[in-house]
């Protein structure tokens, strides 16, 4: 199955043993090399991904890429709800709190061009 054979590759590029691997995951004896004939649970794929610093998504064959670190960004924030000690953060809180990292961000940008604001 793809998800051995990937982890295995990543596991030789990091060198680490799949046994290695799999204890670092916290998985049960072998539970790696059952990969080659059964599809991995998806803890335990992730387990694995995680130890490898990729993606389950790459171990799983649907990207190629092994680096799991987005590309672009990709504004979600209004799809999540925020909350802070169990209770919900004001919309006039977030955009307090978007207006000084954007901020942040300007000034540090500005910094490594060489120009102060």
């Amino acid at each position: 199955m793809i998800e051995f054979e990937r982890t295995k590759k990543l596991a030789k590029k990091n060198k680490l043993t799949l046994l290695e691997v799999n204890d670092k995951a916290g998985l049960g004896k072998r539970t790696i090399y059952n990969w080659k004939d059964r599809k991995p649970g998806s803890l335990a794929l992730s387990a694995v991904a995680k130890v490898l610093h990729t993606s389950t998504d790459y171990l799983s064959g649907r990207t190629d890429d092994p680096n799991p670190h987005q590309k672009e960004t990709v504004a979600l924030d209004h799809e999540v709800p925020y909350s802070y000690h169990g209770y919900h953060v004001p919309e006039e809180y977030l955009n307090m709190v978007r207006e000084l990292m954007e901020k942040d961000i300007r000034e540090r940008r500005a910094r490594k061009n060489g120009r102060e604001q």
